[in-house]
């Protein structure tokens, strides 16, 4: 990952000892800093839709760190732009020119929009954005990228851990001397999703080189050097001597229970690379002494799919694993966790894995997200398709069940595919439509039939048909998801 930093006569400029920290030259006042986070859409792709909460993970991460870190001598705040920022311009134009070019093309739009830092200030300011896109197309939930008519694997992959730093992705910021400000920038392989390290990333580029500060001599697992590469934020810290630099001063800081979680609080999958079907839990790190009391983990297996529960019990005061489903094929899963403490301190953290074959064998994905899908392409998984044109039927039902991704157990029977009789059972059939189709399904309840829904796509959208969903004595059916719109959708 490359980074361009910014920062005027560093070597000509003394910093002046006052009360109070400030940027890396001295000129401007950090006691304060307010960093506006914006999730920046181009005009050709969706949002994600649990967007927000993925923002608000990092911003709290970054903002805990900075509290710990500064001990109240530097304090910084985070505002999220309430709606994502949809661009003028496409990917494609977007991506114009190497990683500089991208760089500023995207800020200066949004600092433009959202006519940034232009009225009276009350802390130092930084514009922080997200990107919903790479450098170049790359699929970051599989992590892989096209190279002729393949996919190969490319991400920052040590020890069967998974950490951000993929070539086709990118990360800029800089320090505005002349304005005042930071303009900081991560593209999707650095944030969107939660690799170990990708919080540091955020702070590196959103709160690190916005106030010029440089990489350190030498290499360590400080966040402004190789902290992204070794673990998350919680598990680095800013080098002494860079924060004396700014005008941070060494002082006796009270214990404080919820700074020792978030310091301490780890959960790793064990094994790190399971293989299909194997057991999977989360190894998890408490404070000495701490009794939990209450475990929330979910998991999903596809960026824009559902977060699953994962229900939890345990004995004794700490839980030291989590348990996680089993999986039945290769692919990669997102995870986060929730906890709080009988003490009432609280702990969020969000990590991710592969389910692999072999260790050196990256899952491939079923359908390609719209990233790799180039214009010569329909959409249709054409090795699904045993040669039929796009207009031939084609039978779903020919899939192996015990192949497909599912939660419950789905079976054939005398031909036919029965599901478990399970709250949330569902099953994924592995075929990528056209952009025109026809979907005929037989249908045969087993006990009182109640709401039957089926998971649907148009193009890269997705959206979700209900059947006969009774409440009380009306029954109702529904295009859902349609527009924020649900049962009720005329």
């Amino acid at each position: 990952m490359k980074y361009l930093a910014i920062a005027i006569l560093w070597s000509m400029i003394t910093t002046v000892c006052v009360a109070g920290t400030k940027t890396w030259d001295g000129r401007y006042d950090t006691d304060e800093i307010e960093v506006t986070v914006v999730y920046f859409v181009p005009k050709d792709r969706h949002p994600l839709v649990d967007w927000r909460e993925r923002v608000d993970y990092y911003c709290k991460r970054i903002e805990q760190f900075h509290a710990r870190e500064f001990a109240g001598q530097s304090e910084l705040r985070t505002i999220v732009h309430p709606e994502p920022v949809i661009s003028h311009r496409t990917t494609a134009q977007l991506r114009v020119g190497d990683g500089d070019a991208i760089y500023y093309r995207t800020l200066e739009e949004t600092d433009r929009r959202l006519n940034f830092a232009s009225g009276d200030r009350t802390a130092f300011p930084i514009l922080l954005v997200l990107s919903e896109i790479n450098w170049r197309p790359l699929d970051d939930f599989y992590r892989l990228r096209p190279d002729g008519d393949k996919l190969v694997f490319e991400g920052n992959y040590n020890d069967g851990q998974h950490f951000p730093g993929a070539a086709s992705g990118g990360a800029r910021a800089s320090y505005r001397v002349d304005r005042g400000v930071g303009w900081g920038l991560v593209s999707a392989d650095g944030w969107r999703v939660p690799y170990r390290g990708s919080d540091c990333v955020v702070y590196h580029e959103g709160c690190g080189h916005t106030v010029g500060l440089p990489h350190p001599p030498g290499g360590n697992g400080s966040v402004m050097s190789l902290g992204q590469y070794r673990g998350w934020i919680s598990e680095s810290w800013v080098d002494k001597e860079q924060k004396t630099r700014l005008g941070w001063e060494p002082s006796e800081v009270p214990h404080d229970p919820q700074r020792e979680l978030f310091s301490t609080f780890r959960a790793l999958p064990q094994p790190s690379v399971p293989q299909p079907g194997a057991k999977v839990a989360l190894e998890l790190d408490w404070p000495e002494d701490a009794k939990v009391k209450s475990l929330r983990v979910r998991l999903q297996t596809s960026l824009d799919g559902p977060w699953l529960e994962c229900p939890q019990q345990w004995s004794g005061d700490a839980p030291r694993t989590a348990s996680l489903i089993s999986f039945n094929r290769p692919t990669p899963v997102s995870y986060r966790i929730d906890a709080q403490l009988e003490n009432n301190t609280t702990a969020e953290l969000w990590g991710y894995f592969q389910v692999r074959e072999a260790p050196d064998s990256p899952p491939q994905p079923r359908s390609l997200m719209a990233d790799l899908v180039t214009s010569q392409q329909s959409g249709v998984d054409d090795s699904s398709l045993d040669g039929s044109s796009p207009h031939s039927p084609i039978d779903l039902l020919e899939t192996d069940p015990t192949h497909c991704w599912s939660v419950g157990d789905w079976r054939r029977v005398d031909g036919k595919l029965e599901s478990p009789k399970q709250y949330g059972a569902r099953i994924e059939l592995p075929y990528s439509p056209p952009p025109e189709y026809r979907l005929a399904m037989i249908v045969e309840p087993i006990d009182d039939p109640n709401g039957l829904i089926l998971g649907q796509r148009l193009g890269e959208s997705r959206f979700a048909t209900l059947f006969n969903y009774a409440s009380g004595e009306s029954i109702s059916s529904a295009l859902e998801n349609v527009d924020g719109r649900n049962v009720g959708n005329e």
